[in-house]
């Protein structure tokens, strides 16, 4: 069994030329099923969080201000989307996905979003797309109810997880990894606990080097007792607005090294899917297709 979170409200109407593709989010739920890497009974839908454990995470003036649709429309335009109340609902079922992806990823080894992966949602702020940060939300959970000690967030995703790092800076029981682009947004960088900054048009053998030398030493360092993995699917040659130079085949090593090597140590992993943006839609569903194919191989 592969545990899923989806709800149709995931697929959010955008105005026209909106350059989010949010259709993804209605295709990877299909291309699943139709190929048998996942079943009905995979899927289960988020509901809505207990408020507490987002405001473990959020300022709760941020908090009541998406509530209230009240966000200034400076931090409105920051953030990318129309501002909805059908938002803002999207966000906290996400939010609610990555939570139960935790409790599921606890029993089963592994479980999913099939969206998620907001780590530019800082604790009082939202930009690029990201309004609330579910894998901080899902981390603050996991200690808040004593369900793990201490927590490795691996941000593959091509830009860095600069909410995530600004959230858990002087949280000593999670350390954020995050490997992305240098020279991609956000081009102010926070501080993780560990950052690897990539140079343009690196590619399949570099990145793979890279991550195999540094995520085996980092678990055997850190000793976490629960990963989550943010597995964007931007760091392809292909994506409009990342600028590494992977194949869709060299993103599914990725995935298969940081998925076998959890199996291997026997650490639950929650994935939330992160960002894509190749022009051709066929790309993107392919790459995330590839991290589920990779986890039903294992698990």
């Amino acid at each position: 069994m592969l545990p899923i979170a989806f709800h149709p409200i995931y697929k959010h109407p955008l105005p026209e030329g909106h350059r989010f593709p949010m259709i993804k989010y209605e295709l990877l739920p299909q291309q699943l099923l139709h190929e048998g890497t996942a079943v009905e009974s995979d899927f289960h839908a988020p509901g809505m969080p207990d408020m507490k454990h987002v405001l473990a995470v959020h300022d709760k003036n941020y908090v009541d201000d998406l509530l209230n649709l009240t966000l200034d429309p400076r931090a409105v335009r920051k953030i990318g989307f129309p501002l909805s109340a059908e938002l803002i609902e999207r966000e906290l079922r996400i939010a609610q996905g990555t939570i139960l992806g935790c409790k599921k990823a606890l029993e089963t080894g592994i479980a999913f979003n099939i969206a998620g992966g907001t780590h530019h949602a800082y604790s009082a702020h939202g930009e690029a797309f990201c309004l609330l940060n579910d894998q901080a939300i899902g981390t603050q959970y996991l200690l808040d109810n004593t369900l793990a000690k201490k927590i490795l967030i691996v941000d593959l995703d091509v830009h860095q997880g600069n909410g995530t790092a600004e959230i858990f800076i002087d949280n000593k029981n999670v350390f954020t990894f995050s490997m992305h682009g240098k020279s991609n947004y956000p081009f102010h960088k926070e501080t993780s606990d560990l950052d690897i900054a990539l140079p343009d048009n690196t590619g399949d053998e570099e990145y793979l080097s890279i991550l195999t030398e540094t995520l085996p030493n980092l678990i055997a360092t850190e000793k976490p007792d629960f990963i989550f993995y943010l597995s964007g699917v931007d760091i392809l040659a292909t994506d409009k607005l990342g600028k590494l130079g992977c194949t869709i085949n060299g993103c599914k090593e990725r995935d298969s090294f940081v998925m076998s090597l959890c199996h291997k140590l026997g650490i639950p992993v929650q994935c939330s899917m992160g960002g894509g943006y190749s022009p051709d839609i066929k790309t993107i569903i392919e790459a995330h297709a590839n991290t589920y194919r990779v986890a039903k191989g294992l698990y």
